[in-house]
């Protein structure tokens, strides 16, 4: 009885770890992982097992700017078990990411974007065991393309955060309630004499949408946009970018 008492406030309970197969991933790409459970010192009952893919974000409540952790994608793993005392338990998962998913290496000077799959078991009367594993987020060869024209045109990557709302442009819009801004500034060599360049990609399973907000000396801020095929060519995607920015 004594150990009973002692697992229900989490002490010699049971704990968990998800074993991603790869933690190098492009937004859209399906992923396998292990989760592993542990039983402590004594038989437990989990009501669930439930995974998620989690990212940090700027949001502004009351005019105080703070981050916070939102949930991009959620998947329920397994239903009610018991994990018996000194049990290892194996859970094969497969999952993927969504095509939003915000680019954690991207290079950035200041680059504030974090992701990761969290894990939890619901222990019925219990703390949580959980379990939080960072994912690199690489970009993919249509996004790698744009990043690679925005260099060529003579802008460096200075800030990559993600923040709360959605993004629209003509025939996209964003879908998971936060975007990824990658923020460029012009160096020496720059084209086109922009104060600052801000991008945001927004894929589907057969285009990514690239939203460009543009800081002019003179004119202000303006929107503008593309949609690139898969598959586009490197010079392509330099040819609309140097558009863009002219």
């Amino acid at each position: 009885m004594f150990k009973k008492i002692l697992a229900s406030v989490g002490i010699g309970g049971a704990k968990v770890d998800t074993l991603l197969h790869t933690e190098i991933l492009c937004p859209g790409e399906s992923f396998n992982a292990t989760v592993v459970i542990k039983g402590g010192d004594t038989e437990q009952d989990i009501s669930g097992l439930d995974l998620a893919l989690v990212t940090r974000v700027k949001v502004e409540r009351d005019d105080t700017e703070m981050v916070v952790n939102k949930t991009l994608a959620h998947w329920h793993v397994a239903d009610r078990f018991t994990i018996q005392p000194g049990e290892t338990r194996e859970i094969p998962f497969q999952g993927q990411l969504p095509l939003e998913t915000p680019i954690t290496d991207n290079g950035a000077r200041h680059n504030q974007t974090k992701v990761w799959l969290a894990t939890g078991l619901n222990i019925d009367m219990a703390l949580d065991a959980s379990d939080k594993d960072p994912i690199a987020v690489i970009a993919t060869s249509t996004q790698n393309k744009v990043l690679q024209a925005m260099d060529a045109c003579g802008y460096s990557l200075m800030k990559a955060d993600v923040e709360e709302g959605a993004v629209r442009g003509q025939h996209f819009q964003s879908s998971l309630g936060c975007y990824q801004e990658l923020e460029y500034r012009p160096n020496k060599f720059a084209l086109f004499g922009l104060n600052e360049v801000e991008v945001t990609f927004v894929a589907t399973p057969d285009q990514t949408h690239v939203l460009f907000e543009l800081d002019r000396n003179f004119g202000g801020d303006s929107y503008r946009s593309i949609s690139l095929r898969n598959g586009v060519s490197q010079d392509e995607v330099t040819q609309q970018v140097k558009n863009i920015l002219g």
